[in-house]
This record gives structure tokens, sequence and C-alpha cells, in this order.
């Protein structure tokens, strides 16, 4: 039997399983870096299948090792995260939150069971290759500093040192059965934006008696508006490069006067993301964003304080391992059922990994518009068809095994 028709097969088996792991885990959610509970059941599993790991790392993050013949040779990791979402779930399933006003709605309670269930048959099959699996189970991908920075950190690329990774995300607007691979740059750098504009609070019947942070804020919005999302193709403030405009999102969410119909505040706050793929753009853009907010402010007799809160890095696929993950994904699945993605400008803190080893972060169909399964991702209703399940063990368990042959 060959080792595809072995994982396939496995992948089928276990399918139950994995299925009930992540039910579980979707019914139990837990906020980042508050996932004890998820950390405990998915330590019982990983002891249950005899699949030695170290936990307590960043307090609730687990790593694993599956050592093949020759252990030492090389290894690989493979990444899940735990943590789940502030919403409250309105899908009327079995399975729904019993947590109220948390949800796993990005999919972390798939990555972490398709995980253990690669990691099940990768010790299962730890005969057939060369080097060590490692196996890591983090904390709090959806709130800064990110999780997988804190683990890295703490050393999971070391003791064994981590040549490749791997990772992979639901993606719900494709077909469950699909996989999706982009080579090279794919998702955005991440900065929170924290602006103050203070002016001069006072009766809105006399206006020259104080002066509105509400228009300064909206003039702030506007210029910056302007600087970024309608920049020239080419570096605003590096023109002299001739270098194409880097791919650019600058968008603010809320803004709050706390004011009344006749009442004018004294301050506004106002918060936002800003999102690139280029770092040294990225640095100019944060000197530039501050020095409109602020010049805006003082012609209008104000003052702005401007605080960015530095997030996630872009994501890179190293080009010469997506491209084979590309070909071994092919041989598993079929040529139909692997599709090219373009880039994208939301990010995933596995961005931290990618800019140390050499990775691939591929995404995984789980939608089926004929179930009617096609809610987004952060939505209340998201859900998958759980027959993705199949596709996200087996293919993972794959790529591991393709690595290290």
């Amino acid at each position: 039997m060959t080792i595809i028709s072995k994982i396939q097969q496995r992948s089928e088996e276990l399918f139950s399983e994995i299925n009930s792991i992540r039910q579980h885990i979707h019914q139990h959610p837990e906020l980042s870096f508050e996932e004890h509970n998820t950390s405990a059941f998915i330590q019982d599993v990983l002891t249950k299948h005899n699949i030695p790991f170290k936990n307590g790392i960043v307090k609730t993050g687990i790593v694993a090792l599956i050592e093949g013949r020759n252990a030492s040779k090389k290894t690989i990791l493979l990444r899940a995260d735990m943590d789940a979402l502030p919403i409250e779930e309105k899908n009327n399933v079995a399975y729904a939150s019993k947590n109220k006003g948390v949800m796993h709605a990005c999919g972390h309670d798939v990555h972490s069971a398709c995980v253990l269930g690669a990691a099940i048959i990768l010790n299962e099959l730890k005969n057939e290759f060369e080097g060590t699996v490692k196996i890591m189970f983090q904390p709090g991908e959806e709130v800064l500093p990110g999780g997988a920075s804190l683990m890295i950190n703490e050393g999971v690329l070391d003791s064994p040192i981590v040549s490749a990774a791997l990772a992979q995300h639901v993606f719900p607007s494709m077909e469950t059965g699909k996989v999706g691979f982009k080579t090279g740059m794919y998702m955005a750098s991440t900065d929170e934006l924290y602006i103050t504009v203070n002016g001069k609070g006072g009766h809105a019947a006399m206006p020259n008696d104080y002066v509105n942070p509400l228009l300064i804020a909206s003039k702030i919005l506007l210029e910056l508006h302007k600087a970024f999302m309608e920049m020239p193709p080419a570096y605003s403030t590096l023109e002299a490069d001739n270098k194409p405009k880097p791919p650019t999102v600058l968008a603010f969410g809320k803004i709050n006067g706390n004011g009344a119909t006749n009442v004018i505040p004294d301050e506004v706050k106002i918060e936002g993301t800003f999102r690139t793929m280029d770092e040294n753009w990225r640095a100019s853009a944060h000197l530039k964003m501050k020095q409109i907010a602020e010049d805006v402010a003082k012609q209008m007799n104000g003052l702005c304080e401007f605080r960015i809160e530095k997030g996630y890095p872009f994501l890179v696929n190293d080009e010469a391992l997506t491209k084979n993950c590309i070909t071994w994904a092919k041989d598993y699945l079929g040529d139909n059922n692997v599709e090219e993605l373009p880039l994208r400008m939301t990010a995933e803190d596995f961005a931290f990994i990618t800019q140390k080893v050499p990775s691939c972060f591929y995404r995984l169909g789980t939608g089926n518009k004929a179930k009617n399964i096609t809610s987004g991702v952060h939505t209340a209703t998201f859900d998958i068809d759980e027959n993705a399940l199949r596709t996200g063990t087996g293919l993972m368990a794959y790529l591991a095994v393709k690595q290290l042959s």
C-alpha cells in the first residue's frame, strides 16, 4: 500500500474521532490566553495516543514531538491555534457553544482537530519517515502580541531546531475537498491605531467658546484617507525610488465623541487598523500618519495623540517549499482540488514563524453551498462542512511525510 493510500485510509478511519474532537472544542470555546480547558483536552488526546508532549508554554501552549527514524536528521513544525472569539453563536446545531458570548468563529477548533488527527497518523507511521515532527498548539492567535511570537520567544523553534513549518486555515468561500496556496507574499502586516483628539468642550449654541474635536477628528480621517487610500502609484514618501505602491489598507472602525445634540465634548477617540506588505513602507507610514494627524489638529487649534500598537508582520510563504506542497497536494487530492490564491490584506500571527523559517500557510476549503454552509469567519453563523476534516487531517499528515521522505 502506498503512503498516500495509508494516510487516506487512516483519515477515513479516524474521521469519527476527529469530528468528535472538533465538536467538543467547538462546544467549549475559550478566549485568547484563557484556553486552559482546551489545552487540557488536547493533552488528554495526545496522552491517549501515546504522543509525548510538553505543556505550560505561554501557560496553555503545548509542544508535542513525533520522532521518526534518524530523528535528528530534520525537524518540521505543524501549527494549530486554540483560541476563540467574543461572539455569541447563532447556529442551531447540537455542538453549538456552551460558553455564552464566546465562539469558535474562526475555525481554530478545526485547526486543532486536524493537527491532532495528523499527529495520530504520523505517530503510527513514524517508521516510514526520517526526522522529527514538532506539533505546536498555541494560545492567543486573535489578539496582540500573538501567541506564536510568545512561543517563539520561549524556544518553540529550537531544541530541536525547526527547518520548515506548515499551517492551514479554514476558508469558507472554498468548497470542501479543495485547498488553496499562494507562493511568496500572501498576507499583510497589521497594526492597531488609537487616536485621541483634544479640543475644548462647551455648549453647542456658543461656537466662539469651544474647539470642536469632532470636526478635527473628521478632518484627520479625511486627510489620512486621502494620503494613504488615494496614493499615487508610488511610495508617497519614497517616490525617488520609483517603487510600485505596496498593497495598503488604512481603515477606521470606531469613533467616540461622547457628546450630545447640544454638548461639544472635550475629546474624541478613534480606533483603526493599518495593513501593508512592506516593512520599510510600514515604518515610514507610521511616521507619516502621526504627522498628518498632529498637523491637522494643530491647524484647528486642537491636540492629537496618535498611538500605534505594532502587530503581526506580513506573512510570506517560502516559494520552494510552497511549490513542493502544491505538487504534493495535487498528488493527494487531485489537480482540480488545488487552487491558486490571491493576496489577502487579512493578517495571521503564523507570520512570525514565516519570518524565521521556510513556511507554507495554506487554506482548507470548508464551505458547501448545497448545504448552505457559506457564512464567513468572525460571524455568529460561521460553520463548516465537517467532511473538510478528512481533507485537513490527511493532507497535513501527507505534506509532513513528504518533507521528511
